[in-house]
């Protein structure tokens, strides 16, 4: 297995663009819906870029970069949504990282 993070979705305040990997097409549609509300609203919140990536170990990771010069970034604010996140959704960071690990752990 490589040492590249797998990427599961990635939102842009920049941008203002979404992305999902759909070699994760087997997520039921309505997972897909809650992590793109999830990430839009977390950008548009906060700013910067929001990226779910999976580690090699099958971990799901949640990263959030900012331009260097925006202002308008809130850099604690995005810390405490993590955090927050990673509680109030932990039941489904789980699940999303058992599939990982059933169907695609192995497989890259």
């Amino acid at each position: 297995m490589t040492n590249k993070p797998m990427v599961l979705c990635a939102c842009s305040a920049y941008e203002h663009k979404y992305y999902y990997n759909e070699i994760f097409y087997r997520i039921p549609q309505r997972v897909k819906d809650d992590l793109k509300a999830m990430c839009v609203m977390f950008t548009e919140d906060v700013g910067g870029e929001l990226i779910m990536t999976f580690s090699e170990e099958g971990c799901l990771n949640l990263h959030v970069r900012a331009d260097e010069g925006d202002l308008l970034f809130d850099e604690i604010g995005s810390d405490l949504k993590i955090k927050k996140l990673r509680y109030e959704r932990r039941e489904l960071f789980m699940m999303l990282e058992n599939y990982y690990n059933i169907f695609y752990q192995n497989s890259y």
